[in-house]
Parts: structure tokens; C-alpha cells; sequence
């Protein structure tokens, strides 16, 4: 389908399940390598089993220059460059700005935000080298619009725009920088923050109420999105965020007699 992206190599943080799982799957579908970025080692191995030859997994910390930059040289050993970065690590926590312990804001916003900057410190040049690449951040729905008890989330997700029009800018043209920014979104980190509230049931009802479609996202979706703008169907777009939420912010709760 996206011929240009053949024989690409592109790196997914928190690759091994979930948006980045579905978006590895997308890559390897149209022909591309991945490396696969994550914590979560057996999660790691089972992605890199299931994908085949085409993927590496490396078990990464994201914010750690010296993680990243090991990381990195493993995927130039194997695949021999590096063309593209789907930045995608993140973590859920609930707290306002009262509740939240300071370790708790430094861990979100490290893995939501920090991570981000230092993957394109650090592949931006192997980028440049090759004439270009695409970098996308995915942020969230929460880039524009707020849950309560999510503060440092929202910081991190909101930040995540102005990091990619800062990219954009900084490395054009030959690198291009877009955010994907879904909705509420089937993975295994959704799964484990419903599994921790006191009606799990209601809070996944409330999930899938709140967008317009009346239905919250398959991975798959967002990961075909993600590999879209990628590719040279988006060639003349960068440091535009997009929405792929099913509505979720366009509509004030609440009727209006006609």
C-alpha cells in the first residue's frame, strides 16, 4: 500500500503492546523493519517472535541517553540505518496537583515527555544522514481537552504538540514531525487504569459514552494512522496534530430545544 515505506526502518518506544504492538504489525505489513523499544522484556520477546526476522527487540529504559543511544546502535547493526520514530511510551497515573506526589509527576512526565525529546536528540542525526525521515509523537485527546485527577498527564500530552512544532520547525525540511492524538483506546494500559477504579464497569461505560461514535478504538486503527502520515501520502504535512478520538470533545453535554 505505502511503497515508500519499503525497506524502512523505523523506531517504536513502547513497542511491545498495545498502539505500538499494532503500529510494529502495520510497518512489518507494508515491508518496513522495526525496532521495538520497551521496558517490559517479556512483552518484548513475545513481539519480536510474532513479527519475525524483520524486528529487533530491545529492552530500553526511554528516558535514559545511555539506554537509548545502545539501543539505537543495535537497530544500525541489525537493519543497517534508521529512517523513521514513532514516539509512543507513555504511562497512566490519576492525582491533581495536590495529590500528586512529586515522584509520580517526574515518572509521568519522563516517560510522556522526556523520552520523547531524547529519541529525536538521538535519531535525528542518523535522520539527516539518510536526507529526511518522519518522526511522529503520539499525544492524546488530552492534548486539547481534560479529565479531572490527570494533571501530570495532561501537562505531558498537551507539551507533546509544542515539542513536535519545535521539531518541525528546527529540522525541516528534510524531517518531518506530526502528532497522532487518539481517544480513549483498547490497550493494555487502558485496561489496567479501568481494573484500578472502585466500578471498573462504569468507568469502561463512561470511556465508551463519551465519544460521539459510542465506542472507544481498536489499537489497529490508531496504528494505521500513525503509518499513514508516515508515509509519503502526508509528504506535505508536518507540525499538525491529529484527532483521532470518535468525536470525543466536539460536543457540549446536554440538549438545546429546537
Amino acid at each position: 500500500m505505502y511503497k515508500d515505506l519499503k525497506n524502512k526502518t523505523v523506531v517504536i518506544t513502547g513497542g511491545a503492546k498495545g498502539i505500538g504492538l499494532s503500529t510494529a504489525e502495520v510497518f512489518i505489513r507494508e515491508k518496513a523493519s522495526v525496532i521495538i523499544l520497551d521496558i517490559d522484556e517479556e512483552a518484548g520477546i513475545k513481539a519480536e517472535d510474532k513479527l519475525g526476522s524483520n524486528a529487533l527487540f530491545v529492552k530500553t529504559d526511554v528516558t535514559n541517553s545511555e539506554a537509548i543511544k545502545l539501543a539505537l546502535n543495535k537497530g544500525l547493526e541489525k537493519f543497517g540505518n534508521i529512517h523513521h520514530l514513532v514516539n509512543n511510551a507513555g504511562i497512566i497515573h490519576y492525582a491533581n496537583a495536590v495529590t500528586c506526589m512529586e515522584e509520580d509527576w517526574d515518572r509521568v512526565m519522563n516517560i510522556n515527555l522526556k523520552s520523547y525529546y531524547l529519541m529525536a536528540k538521538y535519531t535525528v542525526p542518523i535522520m539527516k544522514k539518510n536526507t529526511g525521515g518522519v518522526i511522529i509523537n503520539v499525544g492524546s485527546a488530552q492534548s486539547f481537552i481534560s479529565s479531572a485527577n490527570m494533571v501530570h498527564y495532561t501537562t505531558a500530552k498537551s507539551a507533546v504538540l509544542g515539542l513536535t512544532r519545535a521539531l518541525a520547525i528546527d529540522f525541516a525540511p528534510e524531517i518531518r514531525c506530526l502528532s497522532i492524538c487518539p481517544g480513549t483506546v483498547d490497550t493494555p494500559m487502558a485496561r489496567n487504569a479501568w481494573a484500578e477504579a472502585s466500578n471498573p464497569e462504569q468507568i469502561h461505560q463512561d470511556s465508551i459514552d463519551m465519544h460521539v461514535l459510542k465506542r472507544i478504538a481498536k489499537s489497529e486503527e490508531i496504528a494505521e494512522m500513525i503509518v499513514f502520515a508516515t508515509s509519503n501520502r502526508c509528504a506535505f504535512m508536518t507540525g499538525q496534530h491529529i484527532r483521532v478520538d470518535g468525536g470525543l470533545g466536539i460536543q457540549i453535554p446536554g440538549s438545546v430545544e429546537e
